[in-house]
């Protein structure tokens, strides 16, 4: 449903976005035989406006789709609430390291062809209603099979699924499977399996409320009864319901977590499927740095190509570590100053934390005794902590959140200073992850189902100070690459206990670790690199999806794309 190519193409919205933007580089990167499908977003996702009190509000994002990217000439039609609804798609191409490229084909119903209604289908990513989101879902998964097709990407493709948004892609091929058969004749599990052959399915989300599904009688209004009878008869609804997570699983023939904890999550809520984890990774030359690409190019040469050698950090000079990391320092608070009007002190430890405004993700977690945090700073070592994210239009608790963290830095006034940065997108993120001294994360466990921004934080040897879920679980060597907060149990039983822990190890740990030890600090960023950025990379995560889930018998097929398109 969304892809984070660049700033200037506004087509994601956070964590899952940027992900799936990653995935495509590192493709890029390795030469994989790979194209990605998603849709345009005209409107994008929004612009973030806060007030004083940190109240935000929304406008639609102005882009014109026509500067960056190529107009395709082939046109598909799929079938909405019985009319005929044209496609046309654009291409944006990004290009590996060595040259090897992935194209990327953005789906558009905005053509004069279509009713300004459907028109609108492909504007605002996560906007409008259930019936709003079907509608996309139908363009993206129907559409999707269909533009292959007419690209000329056909035969023996794998579809990768990511996330259920694109699941209506299963029925897609389930119909090319039945073609020239009577629509009522049984769908057998011959049918099933030659679907499933097909068909990768990564699930991203640990909570029930986070899957999509539509009910019935929505869906045989725009899918029409004869397709949700066929999907009926294939076994692939939830009773009443068009579960798109759940018709992904009956047509995937390899399924997904996004890290270990989350697949343990995952099969316990499909306790009838088997469920792998692939554990999620970052971009290692997007979310690095200038300066510390600068020293790894001087370092570990090959890094770029190989992000394994990231494990040669451990051979750095500290001096150079620190340095590297004071001019990433100085870029943040530098636009700190330019986007807030505000002068942060480049000598005072410096907390980053920046990702969707939500309740679980508990932002405001460190702010629980604003007075004891006022007494710390006085006694073992100033502090200022660094704000970023978005809350979604129609979350009031995200943005309530926003809200209350506005509240606390207006408490503190200049015993702590706080900053929040409006628009939080793909060039701040890179500015936050690798300036910061700490990168908090305080979900609520076990709701993350992986994370990625400390993997970003980590690639420039910044520690990450966080809850026990997602990657951290796996990323985390106490004292070594970072802190864990509270304990490593699958549901805590009073969470107001990792506010507790927080605090301890702010205090008797890391503010006299930074002020007293800089050296040994230094140690611990160099661990960060070499331990977590050499391994927690979209290179190593798509080396095993090629190895597990795409070509598992070891045959990778080349070309996917017809040279005209890429």
């Amino acid at each position: 449903m969304e892809i984070a190519l660049e700033t200037a193409v506004p087509t994601y919205s956070g964590g899952l976005g940027v992900l799936a933007g990653d995935t495509i580089r590192s493709a890029a990167d390795l030469g994989a035989p790979m194209v990605a499908l998603t849709l345009l977003h005209r409107k994008g996702y929004f612009v973030q406006h806060l007030d004083q009190s940190g109240r935000q509000t929304e406008t639609p994002v102005d882009w014109r789709p026509e500067e960056k990217l190529e107009a395709l000439q082939p046109r598909v039609t799929v079938e909405i609430e019985g009319r005929t609804v044209h496609v046309r798609a654009w291409q944006y191409t990004v290009r590996g390291v060595s040259g090897a490229i992935v194209p990327v084909y953005l789906l558009d119903t905005a053509l004069p062809e279509n009713t300004p209604d459907d028109q609108r289908i492909t504007d605002t990513l996560y906007g409008g209603d259930a019936e709003y989101r079907l509608r996309q879902e139908i363009v993206l998964g129907i559409g999707g099979v269909a533009m292959l097709r007419a690209l000329g990407i056909d035969g023996d493709v794998v579809h990768h699924l990511n996330e259920g948004h694109a699941s209506l892609a299963t029925l897609a091929l389930l119909e090319r499977q039945r073609e020239g058969r009577q629509w009522e004749q049984e769908v057998s599990e011959a049918d099933v399996a030659a679907v499933r052959r097909q068909v990768v399915f990564t699930t991203h989300t640990p909570v029930p409320a986070g899957h999509d599904k539509f009910p019935i009688d929505l869906a045989s209004r725009l899918l029409g009864a004869e397709r949700v009878d066929l999907l009926r008869r294939a076994q692939a609804l939830d009773g009443d319901w068009l579960h798109m997570t759940v018709l992904a699983l009956r047509f995937a023939r390899y399924v997904n977590a996004v890290a270990m904890r989350h697949q343990e999550v995952s099969r316990e809520m499909f306790p009838q499927h088997e469920i792998e984890a692939i554990t999620n990774g970052v971009h290692a030359v997007t979310w690095t740095s200038r300066a510390f690409q600068e020293l790894f190019d001087r370092q570990i040469p090959r890094w770029r190509h190989n992000n394994l050698y990231l494990r040669y950090a451990v051979k750095i000079p500290l001096e150079e570590i620190r340095d590297a990391h004071a001019a990433s320092k100085a870029v943040m608070l530098g636009e700190v100053k330019r986007r807030a009007g505000v002068e942060l002190d480049p000598k005072v430890m410096t907390i980053g934390f920046a990702r969707r405004s939500t309740p679980y993700k508990r932002a405001d977690l460190i702010f629980t005794d604003v007075d004891r945090l006022r007494e710390m700073t006085r006694r073992v070592g100033p502090m200022q902590i660094v704000y970023a994210g978005k809350a979604h239009p129609h979350d009031e608790f995200g943005k309530q959140l926003i809200q209350r963290i506005y509240e606390a830095s207006t408490k503190l006034g200049d015993a702590l200073k706080v900053v929040y940065l409006e628009n939080y997108d793909m060039t701040l993120g890179g500015i936050l992850t690798s300036g910061s001294d700490v990168w908090l994360n305080t979900p609520l466990r076990p709701l993350e189902a992986s994370g990625t921004s400390g993997m970003k934080a980590a690639m420039n040897g910044v520690p990450s100070f966080s809850t026990l879920d997602g990657w951290w679980i796996e990323g985390c060597v106490e004292g070594v690459t970072g802190w864990a907060i509270g304990e490593d149990r699958a549901l805590p039983q009073d969470p107001s206990h990792d506010a507790v822990d927080l605090y301890r190890k702010l205090e008797q740990v890391i503010l006299p670790l930074y002020y007293g030890l800089p050296y040994r600090w230094a140690e611990l960023s160099r661990n960060a690199i070499a331990l977590n950025g050499s391994f927690f990379n979209t290179q190593r995560m798509v080396g095993e999806y090629i190895q597990n889930a795409y070509f598992p018998n070891g045959t990778m097929v080349r070309p996917l794309a017809k040279e005209a398109v890429g």
